[in-house]
């Protein structure tokens, strides 16, 4: 017997159609790229979305199609959010900080039909357009008073586009299981893989953001701050989520200096923001610098990696400010966890708080977790027996888009997601990562390569064999460290080879510090052993935290 009620689809145009209609006054505040600060409504942002969508629809965009967005965190890249998906296409946020050949793969895989970027963006677009094969034009996101003279091929002002468009539109009635948004990663080696978002895993992954336990907790009395980059995973759902709740958004733009973040927060009177611990750090140093306070900052939501103590010590004992810890992937849609104490830790002493406070969190309702041995059998959660964490849930991710191997590769027959990170599991439910499968370095939230970076290194002709490891920096979480073999003969210097690697690699890739070996320790199978470097280079500190 089935239950009589209404089957109303979950589509991301519900959330700005919510806002607009019991939040309509609601502001949304940005700093622009192009300077000044921009104010305005749920209603008036969700005018401007469907003149947007109906400019696409001028345009050819169709429902499935892929229209990429370059942006950092304003108005028009909200529009986008919710006019894209809205239509029934999907919203492909580029992540500008990956090197060249990754944009460009991205680009020609998700075959996007459009982009549309931030003027920050044009230049580094135009060196690229020649190799982004299904790109038919491009929308320079700014007004024709700014708008740049531009070698992009089509390319037409964001602002003159959507002008004179119409506001009457009636978002579709799509199917739920739709794709609304695409993410890829950079988190495995080999090229990104892409996550596709659903507009009913978009829009359970925000009402998760609207409980009390989240470390969101989104409501409409919040003034919410994503300082986390809208082009990195959806900034952890936050546009979506604050909609839903009718939350009064604050978007920094590009400027995410803790000055500029301060004044932006003192202003707003912001009581929440997100983001990676390298700004928070920066922010740190802001108010010890000028003994400036945060008078109405409640909550401070960190993620991407894992904060120092320092930090929480700082926030929470010299600032008075909720510090909550989160975990999740671009695959898992992407919060996962809540670093919320439970009640019975309340009255723990401030140093067994903190220390949980430190751990990755736990599940939040809707994501099971396991941990696993190389079999695959589940291990106990005792918070010392470390395992492969896997995940699935209503908003994790299913499969890759247009991947099948590497599908094959991260998803098990059961639907369980192996995300690649090794932890442990109290009894709980609090997860802490102690080691990375696959050798990666987390650098400032973002994911670097080692074996990419290893590869660069070695295409020089100087370099027999290069290993790059993580090694652990106070601001960044960590950076990484090149260990080279010369060839017989060679005199390559550390600076030659990190000028050779800037052609290669992103500038936040590059090794901080370049190690020169005889040989490198290697398996019984040949391979280096990363286990030993790590071990002999355990206490070395990099030359800027010296």
């Amino acid at each position: 017997m089935y239950g009589l009620m209404m089957k109303t689809p979950l589509l991301t145009s519900s959330l700005i159609a919510y806002a607009a209609d019991y939040h309509g006054d609601t502001e949304i505040v940005s700093r622009t790229v192009e300077g000044p600060i921009h104010r305005y409504t749920y209603a008036q942002a969700q005018a401007r979305a469907k003149r947007l969508a109906n400019a696409l629809l001028g345009l050819g965009v169709r429902r499935g199609d892929r229209v990429a967005t370059m942006a950092w965190n304003g108005y028009r890249h909200i529009e986008l959010y919710f006019g894209i998906s809205g239509l029934g296409a999907v919203c492909h946020t580029v992540n500008p900080r990956l090197f060249a050949d990754q944009i460009v793969y991205i680009v020609n895989h998700a075959e996007d039909r459009f982009i549309f970027a931030d003027l920050t963006f044009v230049g580094l677009l135009e060196t690229l357009r020649d190799r982004l094969r299904p790109v038919e034009g491009y929308v320079v996101m700014t007004d024709p008073a700014h708008m740049p003279a531009t070698s992009l091929p089509n390319a037409i002002c964001y602002e003159t586009l959507i002008g004179e468009q119409p506001e009457a539109f009636e978002w579709p009635a799509l199917d739920e299981d739709l794709a609304s948004g695409l993410c890829y990663t950079s988190g495995t080696t080999g090229n990104p893989k892409g996550t596709l978002y659903s507009h009913r895993s978009t829009v359970l992954h925000s009402f998760s953001c609207c409980t009390a336990d989240h470390p969101l907790a989104a409501s409409c009395r919040e003034v919410i701050l994503p300082v986390v980059p809208m082009f990195h995973v959806q900034a952890w759902g936050i546009p979506y989520a604050a909609a839903l709740a009718g939350a009064k958004l604050v978007l920094p733009g590009p400027r995410l200096d803790g000055e500029s973040l301060h004044e932006l927060m003192e202003r707003e009177r912001v009581t929440m923001a997100a983001g990676v611990p390298t700004v928070w750090l920066g922010l740190l140093q802001y108010l010890a610098d000028t003994g400036k306070t945060l008078d109405h900052l409640d909550n401070l939501i960190v993620g991407g990696s894992a904060p120092p103590l320092s930090l929480i010590e700082a926030f929470e004992g010299d600032h008075g400010i909720e510090v909550v810890h989160a975990w999740g992937m671009t695959e898992t849609g992407p919060v996962a966890t809540t670093g919320r104490l439970k009640r019975k830790f309340q009255d723990l002493p401030l140093e067994a708080r903190h220390k949980i406070k430190l751990k990755q969190g736990r599940a939040l309702y809707g994501v099971e977790m396991k941990i696993v041995d190389d079999a695959g059998h589940s291990l106990p959660h005792d918070g010392k027996t470390a395992g492969q964490l896997m995940v699935r849930g209503p908003w994790v991710a299913s499969a890759y888009f247009g991947d099948e191997a590497a599908s094959a590769a991260a998803f098990d027959a059961e639907g369980w997601f192996a995300t690649g990170d090794v932890m442990t599991m109290d009894p709980d439910g609090y997860i802490h990562i102690t080691d990375r499968i696959k050798d990666l370095i987390k650098s400032g939230g973002e994911w670097i390569s080692s074996i990419d970076l290893e590869n660069a290194a070695t295409d020089h002709p100087e370099v027999a064999e290069a290993a790059a490891i993580a090694i652990a920096h106070p601001k960044w979480g960590e950076r990484p460290l090149l260990i080279v073999v010369r060839r017989d003969g060679a005199e390559v210097t550390g600076a030659q080879l990190r000028a050779f690697l800037a052609a290669k690699v992103a500038k936040w890739w590059l090794p901080d510090e370049v190690v020169f070996v005889g040989e490198l320790p290697h398996t019984a199978t040949g391979k280096v052993s990363k286990f030993e470097l790590r071990k002999r280079f355990a206490d070395h500190v990099l030359p800027d935290a010296r």
